[in-house]
This record gives structure tokens, C-alpha cells and sequence, in this order.
């Protein structure tokens, strides 16, 4: 599996220690950065991220922020992209099996790095579950293109 990875400044270290883990795990990771503390946006770095899952089939992603809640939002501006903010492993597993969720969101001031490693293993090491929770996340996906 490809992991695009990305992040603004207040998620640099975790950011490191998530592309470790995944490529300790035998999988790709391509970091879009940034590479520094350095201020920057996170809107940027999620579009980044995203544009990126969305060109290459079968990839997913990884974005970290403060929160992970401007990550999030940003993220899921995108017309086929499920991002997800999770906090904990239930969450984590949930996201996948439920949802399909495609980029995981994290935040480094809210978790620490074990429940970072929690969290990444469980989100993946799930697998989407198909059957009713497809037709739900069909309707996600209708969702992106919604006009008011």
C-alpha cells in the first residue's frame, strides 16, 4: 500500500513517527511535507494530500495538524475523499469498516505517540466491510457534489 503523508507545522512529529511506522510496516510512504516547523497552512497541505490520494487508485492518507480538525475539514472538501479524525482505536476500525475512510486524520497536541501507534494500526488493519455499509457510502460520495 502507497501512503501519501502531509501535515502543517504543529504536526511535524507526529508526522515522522506515523511515516515510520508505516514504512516499518513494509509500506510506501510519500511525504508531501512540510519538512520544517516553519508556519504554513494546513489547508494546503490537506489539498496536497488529497488531490494526491485521488489520482492514484489504491493509495490512501495520512494528515496531522494541532487537532486534526483543520485537517478534517479541509480534507473532506474533496469529492471522493472520506477523511476521518479519530482519537482512538474503536474510532479507528470504525472509520475503515464503516465508512471506507481513505485519509486518517490525527491531532498532535491531543494524542499522545502510543495512541497514535493504536490508532494507525487499528485504522489499518481494517478492512471495509461492504454489504449495507456500501449504499451508505455511496451516499457520502453524492454528498460532494451538493449545492444549496
Amino acid at each position: 500500500m502507497i501512503y501519501y503523508i502531509g501535515a502543517d507545522h504543529a504536526g511535524i512529529a507526529i508526522k515522522t513517527f506515523v511515516k515510520e511506522l508505516f514504512e516499518d510496516r513494509g509500506h510506501e510512504v510519500i511525504d508531501l511535507g512540510p519538512f520544517n516547523t516553519n508556519r504554513v497552512d494546513y489547508p494546503d497541505f490537506a489539498a496536497k494530500v488529497c488531490e494526491a490520494v485521488l489520482k492514484n487508485e489504491d493509495t490512501k492518507g495520512i494528515l496531522i495538524c494541532g487537532t486534526g480538525l483543520g485537517m478534517s475539514m479541509s480534507a473532506n472538501k474533496f469529492d471522493g475523499i472520506r477523511a476521518a479524525l479519530c482519537h482512538n482505536t474503536f474510532s479507528a476500525s470504525m472509520a475503515r469498516e464503516h465508512n471506507d475512510a481513505n485519509v486518517l486524520c490525527l491531532g498532535e497536541r491531543v494524542s499522545g505517540y502510543g495512541t497514535v501507534e493504536s490508532i494507525v494500526d487499528a485504522w489499518n488493519n481494517s478492512e471495509f466491510q461492504g454489504g449495507r455499509h456500501a449504499g451508505r457510502v455511496d451516499k457520502i460520495n453524492k454528498l460532494g457534489s451538493c449545492r444549496i
